[in-house]
């Protein structure tokens, strides 16, 4: 699924709010028929969803194993630990090749993927992805958008927050569209994308 609108709409705060960082004024966020909207933001982690926040958050002075490592803190088996970190280096070649230089040296794209890996590590269940896009190269984008199609794939839940509207929606299967924190559309990603009066509306993109 993909969250869009335009700035200040409330998207990253929704994610925020699913992922505990921002207490719900009202309303619920349910998680499998069960409500986590009071839990702090550790335990709502702890049950699979796992938020990729804007700007990447990579931790300075931690090389790239330990930033990946640092997703993993809630399991105790070391084995498991070790496959997780190794299913990320197949998805992310490049994270191996740099494990041991920090994390906060590497280029942009660079940063994106080991904040998804680092993501990856917990095992979501759930993945809050906000502006994943954002300040990389097209052939970068690409690539990121590539593996997150594959992820979804594999079994994980997306909800995607993207600037990018029209590669949003070519990736996501259901969209919402927001407006000051309402949701004021919804529907087939691939239909609202077809539907020239909606992304003109709503989406402040041209013909």
């Amino acid at each position: 699924m993909t969250l869009l609108g335009s700035n200040g709409a409330g998207k990253s705060t929704t994610l925020k709010t699913i992922s505990g960082l921002v207490r719900a004024r009202q309303g619920d966020v349910c998680l499998e028929g069960e409500s986590i909207a009071r839990l702090p933001a550790h335990q709502i982690a702890r049950r699979g969803v796992v938020h990729v926040p804007e700007g990447r958050r990579v931790l300075r002075g931690l090389t790239v194993k330990e930033n990946l490592e640092l997703g993993a803190f809630t399991l105790k088996d070391n084995a498991l630990r070790r496959q997780r970190l190794e299913e990320v280096y197949a998805l992310f070649p490049i994270l191996h090749e740099r494990r041991h230089q920090d994390g906060s040296l590497l280029s942009g794209g660079q940063q994106q993927m080991l904040a998804m890996g680092r993501a990856l590590m917990h095992g979501p269940s759930v993945m809050l992805l906000d502006e994943p896009s954002m300040g990389l190269a097209p052939k970068l984008v690409t690539e990121i958008m590539r593996i997150i199609k594959r992820l979804n794939e594999a079994g994980t839940t997306i909800l995607l927050v993207e600037q990018n509207a029209r590669l949003a929606l070519r990736l996501a299967h259901y969209a919402y569209v927001i407006e000051n924190g309402e949701i004021r559309m919804q529907g087939d990603a691939a239909a609202m994308r077809e539907d020239a009066a909606v992304v003109k509306a709503y989406l402040g993109l041209g013909d």
